[in-house]
Order: C-alpha cells, then structure tokens, then sequence
C-alpha cells in the first residue's frame, strides 16, 4: 500500500475517533498497523481499543510491544487500562519503579523527567505526562487503601503541571489537606504568564475562611477576568462572572458564614441554569438542611434518585429529607446506603454521625465520626464532632483535646473556637473561657448574624461568673440586637443587674424572660427574689442586700 493511501487511512481512523466510530476506529487502525507495523500506528490502534472500552485486548496489544516499557505513552496507556480494569497492583507495577516523593510533592531520582509529553491539545498547549502518571499513581494507591501515598502522588502531580485539575480536585473534595496545607500548595504552583486567572480560581476552590473583604475581592477580581474573541465588536467581551463553577465557590462560602438564605438562594438559580451541576447540587442540599426546607429536600431527593441510582449523593438527599423530618431511623438508613455506594464520600458519614447522635446513641456516632476523621485527615468536621460527643458525657478534659485536634486542622475555623470557649466554660476556667470566645467573634468573617447569637450570649456569661457586670451586659445587649427570642440573654441580663442591686431592671428582663418561657424556674425563684429585694429596700434604703 502506498504512503498516502496509509496517510488517509490514518486520517480516517482519526475521524472516526472524534465521531465517536470506535469500531470503525478499530478496524482501520488495525489494517494500519499491520501494513507499518510502525510503534505510532500501533498506539493509535491501542487508543482505539481504549476508547472502544476493549480494554484488555488493548493491553495485551500494548504489552506485546516490545517498546512497551521504554515509550512513556505506552506505558502509560497500558496502565490505564490496567486502571479500567480495577487491577491496580499491576497498574503501579506497569507505571515503572515509582521515585521518591517528599511531604511537598516534590518528586526527585525519576527516569521520566519532564521532557516527554502526552499529548497537544487544541491551543498546542503540552500537557505533562510526569503529571499524568503522577496521578495515576495516586489513584492507585487511593483505590489500594494507602491514602497517605495517594496524598503525595496527587501533590506531585499537580505540581509537575498545574493544568492537572483532577489531582487538585481529588486532594479538595477527599479532604486530604488540612487548610494551611491547601493554601501552600496553591502558593508553590509555578503557573504560566497567561495562567494568572488560574491561580486565582484555584485559591478559591480551597476551604475559605479568610476575611469576607478579602474572599469578595478574589471573587470580584476573577469576574472582572475578560476577553474578547475574534470580533471586534465589544459585545463579545466574555467574563467568568456567570461561570457555574465560580457560582458553586461562592455559594460554598456563604454556607461556611452561616450565610444559608443567600447560599439558597444562589444555589437555586445555578440548579436552574444547570440542573445536573453536582457540587452545587451538594450546596444547596446543605443550605436547605440549615434552612429546614424539607419540601425542597424532598423534591431534590427524587429527582437525584430517579437521575442517579448509583451515586451516593443521591442517598444522601433522601438521608437529609429523613434528618431533617426528625425521622432519623430512616435518615440512617439511606446515610448508610450512600456510604456503602461511596466510601470516600465524607458528608454521608457524617450524616451518619449526626444521625446516630440526634438519637443520643453515642457508640454508634463516635464509630461513623472516628471513620471520617480516618478517611478524610484535612477535614475538622469529625474531630470537632467527636469532641461535642464527648462533651455531652460530661468527659470535658477530652472533649478539649479532640476541639485542639480540630483546630490544628483548621486554625481559623471559629466553631472551633467557641466549642473550646464552652469547654473552658464548664471547666469554670472563665477567663481562658472569655480568651476563646472573644477569638472566635474575631474570626467570624463577616457581620455577626444571629447564627453567632449563642456565642455572645456565652461570653456574656462567662464575664458575669468573673463579675465584670459592666461586660457581661453590654454583650446581652448585643445578642439581643442579634435574637430577641432567647430566654437565656434575658435570664442573663436580668441576673447581672440583680446582682448589681438594679432591681427594678432586674425584675423587668425576669418579666420578658418568663414571657417567652412561663415555666422558666430559675427566673420564677430570682423573679421573687427580686421583687422581696425591690419591697425591702423601698422600706429600708440604706439596708445591706450583699451578693444574691
């Protein structure tokens, strides 16, 4: 067969790959290479198998070559099939020996270097092949159980080259790296020229708990990210300012703030624009779960069911209508079922948790948090959880460790904080207990909202046990400015200027407390209290009341 008639048979095999044709592909990429027998001709024949999801005879192919294991891009497709086919001890043992590989990513002693590539994409933009069989490794490792090998792997990966999402995305969303961790592997990235809009929306992906001026500003500085294409009408100017992705982050923020209306609310117009957007869709799951909006859990919980049978978000949802009905034998149930579709999956386990500990079943809970904790080391969630467990059975002294445990994950988490603050509250350490909450008001990345009210209210406390009364009733009156329903800043504010001797203040805040809650008994007993005090002294001024 001549030169251009092999050319053409090539082209068509190329044709029939982009067309989706894999036998067709197949066929011609078979006569091909039994015409050349030329290495190129037999990868191109081995991609078409791959794509044709013939993966084993595609290995067989591959690994009957002889340059099998001196041409990466063998190599490495030998492995992907090996991946395809779950067997991934040899998968890690077709990638080659693997090199060394530090606590940053960094990889040193390899034969691969960085001077092969996989392929060109459109813009003739090389994607790295190091970066690929980084990955690759990682998965492995990942899908063997070795989590701590994955997590190195995947670093290498995206270091090797940035434009590797999925390392990035598989560190993120399996919780691998604690925050500090998130933000200096983002800081060492060695991005091109033209990649400074990529850094930004990396820096934006990672777990936000920055200021909410300098959270915004990023945001507003990748939306106001442009464009323009090939025309010269300025009607073409293109902005990522109604990208789906950057909308996700953003909703994902104000659920971090306790900001759940307006994360709601975003997260509905992105499931409008894009009804199969599955982060969003995790999102607004979460905000309607805080909101209490089981009508809408219901709805999405059939929805997921009926579109995605297999995949555990879709359990989860009906998991979160249960919980969120109080009906948590059955929100068990379905957070088991998605844990069991998805082991990686950390909200299911802890729905799991959460579900066992609503119903006070504290074994069962701790075992579901202990499982996060293992599987997922970058999130404090578990940890945090596991401590209030421990607070619940009164086990303080421990409930603090696995709290400092939580916060060496996420330093500037400021739930974080104001569970500690408790902790040191019931320990009657009222001046370390004062130190945690005033941190965790500092930490609160925007304007107190009533999320926060329980936090100052505690804080009031605690300077009402150290007798600054002074303090203690200024910030009653801002939780007051935050909830005018809590019985509990009443209670507190009324008790504070008792023990001041300001009956008549006293006796009206015992009013509005015992308005909200009639069967209140401690501000029934100091009510009375009160009102002998208010009658004695209208008797006697100058008499002597001393500390209540």
């Amino acid at each position: 067969m001549r030169d251009e008639e092999i050319e053409k048979l090539r082209g068509v095999v190329r044709d029939c790959v982009s067309k989706h044709l894999y036998s067709s592909a197949i066929f011609f990429a078979d006569k091909v290479a039994a015409f050349t027998n030329d290495p190129a001709d037999i990868y191109m024949q081995a991609q078409a198998l791959f794509l044709g999801r013939h993966y084993r005879r595609a290995f067989h192919l591959l690994n009957a070559s002889k340059i099998v294991l001196r041409d990466l891009r063998f190599r490495y497709l030998a492995a992907k099939c090996l991946e395809e086919l779950k067997e991934w001890d040899q998968c890690l043992s077709m990638l080659g020996e693997a090199a060394k590989v530090d606590e940053d990513g960094n990889v040193s002693d390899t034969k691969d270097s960085n001077v092969m590539y996989l392929d060109k994409d459109g813009e003739d933009r090389e994607i790295n092949i190091s970066s690929a069989i980084c990955f690759l490794r990682g998965k492995a490792y990942e899908a063997l159980e070795n989590r701590a090998q994955a997590r190195l792997w995947y670093k290498a990966a995206i270091k090797a080259d940035p434009l590797c999402y999925e390392a990035l995305e598989c560190l993120i969303e399996n919780h691998m790296l604690t925050c500090e961790e998130e933000a200096n592997l983002i800081s060492s990235l060695q991005f091109g020229s033209e990649d400074g809009w990529l850094s930004s929306f990396y820096s934006c992906l990672v777990k936000k708990h920055d200021k909410e001026n300098v959270v915004e500003a990023k945001f507003r500085d990748l939306e106001n990210k442009s464009c323009i294409s090939d025309q010269s009408d300025p009607c073409f100017l293109r902005t990522l300012k109604s990208n789906t992705d950057l909308l996700a982050c953003k909703a994902e923020y104000y659920h971090q703030c306790g900001e759940y209306q307006k994360c709601f609310e975003l997260t509905s117009v992105l499931l409008e624009k894009d009804p199969f957007h599955l982060k969003s869709t995790l999102i607004h799951l979460a905000a309607a779960m805080e909101l209490g909006n089981s009508n809408e859990l219901y709805l999405l919980s059939c929805h997921l069911v009926k579109d995605y049978p297999q995949k555990a978000l879709s359990w989860f949802a009906v998991g979160c209508y249960y919980y969120c009905i109080k009906k948590y034998d059955q929100s068990r149930r379905y957070f088991g079922k998605a844990t069991s579709l998805e082991g990686t999956f950390a909200p299911g386990w802890i729905g799991l948790g959460n579900a066992f500990a609503a119903q006070e079943e504290g074994d069962q809970a701790m075992s579901a948090y202990r499982t996060a904790a293992r599987l997922f080391p970058g999130c404090h969630l578990p940890t945090l959880y596991i401590g209030m467990e421990c607070m619940r059975t009164h086990s303080y002294k421990l409930a603090e460790q696995f709290f400092m445990q939580a916060k060496s994950i996420c330093a500037s988490e400021p739930l974080v904080c104001n569970e500690l603050g408790v902790v040191a509250y019931h320990m009657k350490e009222y001046n370390k207990a004062v130190w945690w909450f005033e941190k965790t008001l500092a930490l609160i990345p925007t304007s107190l909202c009533e999320m926060w009210e329980p936090t100052v209210v505690n804080l009031a406390h605690a300077y009402r046990k150290l007798k600054m009364y002074r303090e203690a009733i200024s910030y009653y009156e801002k939780a007051l400015a935050l909830s005018t329903r809590s019985v509990s800043t009443y209670a507190g504010l009324a008790y504070s200027y008792h023990l001041q001797d300001d009956f008549t203040t006293a006796i009206a805040y015992y009013h509005k407390a015992l308005w909200l809650k009639p069967d209140d008994q401690f501000c029934t007993e100091m009510l009375s209290w009160a009102l002998v005090d208010e009658s004695r002294r209208s008797i006697d001024p100058n008499f002597n009341f001393g500390e209540v």
